[in-house]
Order: structure tokens, then C-alpha cells, then sequence
């Protein structure tokens, strides 16, 4: 595709989150795109913080990656471990984390493997507020490994999953998360000043800028679920590297665009009805979103990457931005004819 084509069809894709700045259900952010050939277009609108000062959106502006951590740093590490014959993906947790319920050798927690918690194959619950048990992180960690957990009756999306990798990690490398390389342009924190502000927070009683956000990543002080700050710029990087095969093994690639589920891959959701990436994208697009209103998408078919990047939930989660249909609006002309 020409470079004005692309510049064309980003400038178009841009309208939706001009309005919904414009209309006032989103504060701020930054959209880019990049191709294969790495032709990149970005750019910023509205405020990185509001409440309780004022500060621009800038096309540099650091982000709370919130969920795009499981797909951006911890399934390539993961996937990598299981390349270099560190782990089987499909042996359980407990080959890496032999004190997963360790007082009850039946338990189910027990038999999870790598993969089902790459691909949310799991009968965790989808959400758990671990921050409320206590803020001492060896504490939690150890609470997370030895609770009966809630079994559900089919498999949801749970960030239990990716805590749980993020622990593996930890334990093969005999250091915290936040002890490791976050990646070439990424960071587990950053300069408030330089940073999209995220929500007033309640129990931590300050707006959050370049903190995670996240409460069970801020509890644990460093989790695989969440946690990574980037700007719009390191993220198409990272989308770049995986079009052109630089960024990442092709086995890795395969299998980060492999499906395990009608939704899933490994780490990633893969093109399906109803969902984030709009309903023109190809068979061969992977994408995830993050919670702070973060997202990323790419079609290998058309070779093309595109990330949208907002602050939606500064200065509260409680409201209606508008981003599942602000997302969608985007990809398809991201991806339409």
C-alpha cells in the first residue's frame, strides 16, 4: 500500500477519537499506524491529565499499558522460555511453581498448564481483588499460590492466568518482575510529568501518573498481567517487529497467531464477531486492549498495525467513555475497503 494511502486511511480512522475528545467522553490520546515496510503515522489530541491540573497529550506521552503487558511483555517471554526448552507449554504450572497448592496434591489449580493460561483456558475467576488482602507483596504472592480458588464452569478471560506466568517468570529468573528488562521502550514506570494520568485513585488518595494503575499490579509491585508504560512510539515498534519477523522467533510469531479457542491464541484474541478490532479486519489479525483505554491490533494479511492509546478512565473508571464502539469505529476504517 502507498505511503499516502496509509496517511489517507489513518486520517480518516483519526475522526472518531477527535469527537469523542471533542464531545468530552475521553480526555485525550495518541492513534498511529505502521506497515510492514515500517511507514509510521501518529498523533495526539486533547489533555494527559485533567483533575488536578492541566497538561497536553503529546505524541511522547508515556501510557499505562494495563493489559497489553500479557501480550506485549509476558507472552513473548513465556513463549520464548518454551523455545529454549525452559518450560512445556503444555506441562502444569507446578513443574515451575511446585507450591501451587501445595497442601492438597488433587487440587485443580495443580493440573493448569502453561498454555491454558496463554489462551484464558482456565476456570479461574475473570477478576479478584487481591490488593484488599494486604499490600505486603511476598504475602500476596504466597496467598495467590496457596488459595482454593473459585472454580468456574467454563473458561473466562482472568488476569489470574497471567499472574500466574508472571510468577514462573519470577521464579526461572530469580527476580521480580520489576527487576527485569522491560523491552526496548518500555519501562514498569515513568516521569508523573511525562505520563497520561490515569484515575483518582481511593485507597492510594492521589490521581496516578506514571504508576501502574492497576491494583493488583500495584499491590504485588510487579505482575505479568499488567504494569508496562510505553508511548504510541515503542508500541508500533513492537507491532513492527512482529510484521516484518525482527521482533520475535517465527515459531513464537506462529504461535502468538495459533488459535486455542473461537477468541484466543496464544496471549492474544484473534479477529472474531462483536469484537475490539471492528468487523472488516482479515482472519490473519491479532489484537488486545487494556484497561486504562489502551489497544493493538495487527493484520498480518494486510500488513498493517494500528494502537489507540487513551486515558479513558482519568479521572474515574465509573463512566461511560464510549471506547468498545471508539475501538471498533477505528478498526474498520483501519481495515475497510
Amino acid at each position: 500500500m502507498a505511503s499516502h494511502d496509509i496517511a489517507q486511511r489513518f486520517e480518516r480512522a483519526f475522526v472518531p477519537l477527535e469527537q469523542a475528545v471533542a464531545a468530552g467522553r475521553i480526555p485525550g490520546g495518541v492513534m498511529g499506524v505502521v506497515d510492514k515496510d515500517g511507514r509510521r503515522f501518529s498523533r495526539a489530541i486533547g489533555h494527559a491529565q485533567r483533575v488536578a491540573s492541566e497538561r497536553p497529550m503529546q505524541q511522547e506521552t508515556w501510557f499505562d499499558l494495563a493489559s497489553l503487558t500479557k501480550v506485549i511483555f509476558t507472552t513473548p517471554r513465556i513463549l520464548a522460555l518454551a523455545e529454549a526448552g525452559s518450560i512445556d507449554l503444555d506441562a502444569p504450572l507446578t513443574t515451575v511453581l511446585p507450591d501451587l497448592r501445595q497442601y492438597d496434591a488433587d487440587a485443580w489449580e495443580r493440573q493448569v498448564t502453561f498454555r491454558q493460561c496463554l489462551g484464558h483456558q482456565t476456570p479461574f475467576p475473570a477478576v479478584e481483588p487481591i490488593y484488599t488482602y494486604g499490600r505486603d507483596p511476598d504475602l500476596l504472592r504466597t496467598f495467590i499460590l496457596q488459595r482454593q480458588w473459585r472454580k468456574l464452569d467454563a473458561p473466562v478471560y482472568s488476569d489470574i492466568n497471567f499472574i500466574l506466568l508472571g510468577f514462573a517468570m519470577e521464579r526461572l529468573s530469580g527476580t521480580w518482575i520489576r527487576g527485569m528488562d522491560a523491552g526496548k521502550g518500555f519501562a514498569f514506570a515513568t516521569d508523573p510529568e511525562q505520563a497520561a494520568a490515569t484515575e483518582d485513585c481511593t485507597w492510594r488518595h492521589r490521581v496516578l501518573s506514571g504508576e501502574v494503575h492497576d491494583d493488583n499490579c500495584a499491590a504485588l509491585q510487579g505482575a505479568g498481567h499488567a504494569g508496562l508504560f510505553g508511548t504510541a512510539a515503542s508500541v508500533l515498534a513492537f507491532a513492527h517487529g512482529l510484521l516484518d519477523g525482527s521482533g520475535a522467533s517465527a515459531d513464537t510469531i506462529a504461535l502468538m497467531r495459533t488459535p486455542l479457542s473461537d477468541k484466543r491464541t496464544h496471549g492474544w484474541e484473534h479477529a472474531h464477531a462483536g469484537w475490539s478490532g471492528g468487523d472488516r479486519c482479515s482472519p490473519a489479525t491479532i489484537g488486545h486492549t487494556g484497561f486504562t483505554g489502551t489497544g493493538l491490533w495487527i493484520d498480518f494479511d494486510a500488513g498493517r498495525a494500528w494502537t489507540l492509546l487513551t486515558n479513558r478512565i482519568h479521572p474515574t473508571r465509573h463512566f461511560d467513555s464510549g471506547i468498545s464502539n471508539l475501538r471498533r469505529q477505528v478498526g474498520d476504517i483501519m481495515t475497510g475497503a
